[in-house]
C-alpha cells in the first residue's frame, strides 16, 4: 500500500525540531504513514528524500479535475477499499446525459441546473452534463456542446469515440477543462493528441482489464479516467471492484479515477444500476435521467456514503427561529447531530409550534451520546441559553429539555436559573407535550 512510519522516519533529517508541529521526527513519520499529516508541513526535508517520499506516499489513485471555477469537479485520491477504513475523499460526480438529437437541448439543460437538493441542511447537486454524440454527426455534436456550454456551469463531459468529432466539440468547449470520453484501442493515439492540446482529461475505455492496461501504458498520458467496457450491471461491479483493489495495491495502469454508464432503458432498474456504482467506487456516473424524482435518492446514497464516518453531518451550534416565534414561544435544546437537530425541527413544524431550537455544540454527536461523552453538559447549555440571544428574544425563563436526559435538568435550573421542563424522550411527542404542559 505505502511506506511504513519506520521506512518515512529514515528520510527524515531526524533532529526532532518540532516545526512540523510534532514532538518527533518519529512521530512526524507515523503521521505520515496514516496520512494524517502532509509532507510539506517538514521545512527541512531533503529534496532527495522528498522526490522518494512523495513517489511513495502519493496516493494510489490520481487525483484528476474536470472544468474551471466554482463547479470544478475533482476526483481520485482515494486511498482505502472500505470507508470505515479512513474514509472516501471525493464523492461520485453525477453527469446527466444530453444527447446531440435532442430537441431542445437548452431547454434539459436548464432543467438540469435546477437538480439542486436540500439534504440535513446542505445543499447538494448534480455536477456534469455529458453531452453524448448520438448522431454521428460532427458539426451537430459541436453544436450541441456549444449550446450546452453557453446554459450551464457545470462541466462537460464530452462523449464520442470520433475524433474529427470530438475535435470539433472541442474547439467549442476545449477551454473550460472538459472530460473527453472516447479513447480506445482504434483511435487511442489521436485522442491522446487531442487531450494533450486542451491539456484536458481523457476517458480510456478498454475492451476488459486487460485491454484497458495495456492502452493506460501506451497512451503516456496521466490525466485519466478509466472504463472497463463492461455495461452490464454484475460485469461493471466486478471490474471496478478488481480496479480499485489492484489501484489500492499500487498497481499504477489502474491508478485512476473510473467512469461508468447506467443507462438502461429501464429507469428504475436504470437508478439501480447507478447506485450500484456509486457505492462501488465509481468516479462519475452519467445517467440519462433528469427527474428529480431519479436523482434525488442517488443524491442521498452518494451524501451517506461520502460522509466522513469519523465527523457525523452537524448544524450550525445556534439560534435557529421556528414559523414566526413571539415572547411567549417555548425554547428547545438539543444536540447539533443533523438527524437529531432536524427531527426535531420536523416535529415542531408538523405541530405548528412558533418556537426557537437551541443545538448544543457535542460534535455532532446525538443526545444521548452527547451526554455519555460529556458533551451535553448542564454547563454547555448554560452557556448556549447565555449566549445565543434568546433570552432577549423571550419574557419568560422556561427551557424544554430531552426526556432522555432528565438527570440534567436539577444542575442546568442551579446554573441557569432558568425552568426546566423535561420534554418526551422522542421528538414525536413535542407536539402533545407543548399542548399539555406549555403555559401550564
Amino acid at each position: 500500500m505505502g511506506l511504513t512510519g519506520l521506512a518515512i522516519f529514515k528520510q527524515l533529517p531526524k533532529t526532532n525540531c518540532k516545526d512540523c508541529g510534532q514532538p518527533t521526527c518519529l512521530a512526524f513519520a507515523m503521521q505520515l504513514a496514516s496520512g494524517k499529516a502532509a509532507l510539506d508541513q517538514c521545512p527541512h526535508v531533503s529534496d532527495a528524500a522528498k522526490e522518494a517520499l512523495d513517489s511513495a506516499s502519493a496516493p494510489p489513485i490520481a487525483l484528476v479535475k474536470i472544468g474551471k471555477g466554482e463547479k470544478e469537479v475533482a476526483l481520485g485520491n482515494e486511498t482505502v477499499l472500505f470507508r470505515h477504513e479512513k474514509r472516501f475523499e471525493y464523492p461520485t460526480g453525477i453527469a446527466i446525459a444530453v444527447k446531440d438529437t435532442d430537441g431542445d437541448i437548452a431547454s434539459k439543460v436548464a432543467g438540469i441546473n435546477k437538480l439542486v437538493f436540500d439534504r440535513v441542511g446542505q445543499i447538494h447537486s448534480v455536477n456534469l452534463v455529458a453531452v453524448v454524440n448520438a448522431s454521428g454527426d460532427g458539426a451537430k455534436f459541436a453544436e450541441a456542446a456549444k449550446t450546452v456550454q453557453a446554459n450551464t456551469e457545470f462541466p462537460l463531459v464530452l462523449v464520442s469515440e470520433d475524433p474529427a468529432a470530438m475535435g470539433s466539440a472541442l474547439e467549442a468547449a476545449g477551454a473550460n477543462n472538459p472530460l473527453i470520453c472516447g479513447a480506445n484501442a482504434a483511435n487511442l493515439e489521436a485522442m491522446v493528441e487531442l487531450a494533450k492540446k486542451y491539456d484536458a482529461p481523457l476517458v480510456v475505455k478498454g475492451n476488459g482489464l486487460e485491454e484497458l492496461e495495456s492502452l493506460v501504458e501506451k497512451a503516456g498520458y496521466k490525466k485519466l479516467f478509466l472504463d472497463s467496457g463492461a455495461r452490464e450491471v454484475n460485469k461493471v461491479l466486478a471490474d471496478q471492484t478488481q480496479i480499485r483493489r489492484q489501484a489500492l495495491k499500487k498497481f499504477r495502469p489502474f491508478g485512476y479515477p473510473t467512469i461508468t454508464f447506467a443507462d438502461n432503458t429501464d429507469p428504475i432498474q436504470a437508478v439501480v444500476d447507478a447506485s450500484v456504482y456509486i457505492a462501488k467506487y465509481a468516479g462519475i456516473v452519467v445517467v440519462d435521467s433528469a427527474d428529480p424524482a431519479d436523482l434525488l435518492p442517488l443524491i442521498t446514497l452518494r451524501l451517506n456514503i461520502y460522509t466522513d464516518p469519523q465527523k457525523p453531518i452537524a448544524v450550525e451550534s445556534k439560534l435557529y427561529e421556528i414559523g414566526t416565534p413571539g415572547p411567549d414561544s417555548p425554547v428547545f435544546v438539543t444536540t447539533n447531530f443533523s438527524l437529531t437537530y432536524f427531527n426535531v425541527q420536523g416535529d415542531v413544524e408538523s405541530g405548528r409550534i412558533n418556537g426557537y431550537i437551541l443545538p448544543v455544540d457535542t460534535d455532532g454527536i446525538s443526545v444521548m451520546t452527547g451526554w455519555a461523552a460529556g458533551k451535553f453538559t448542564p454547563e454547555k447549555i448554560t452557556e448556549m441559553l447565555n449566549t445565543s440571544g434568546v433570552a432577549d428574544k423571550v419574557s419568560h425563563r422556561k427551557v424544554v429539555i430531552p426526556g432522555g436526559v432528565a438527570v440534567l435538568s436539577g444542575k442546568l435550573h442551579e446554573l441557569s436559573g432558568w425552568e426546566v421542563l423535561v420534554g418526551p424522550r422522542e421528538s414525536g411527542g413535542i407536539p402533545s407535550f407543548i399542548k399539555q404542559r406549555w403555559g401550564a
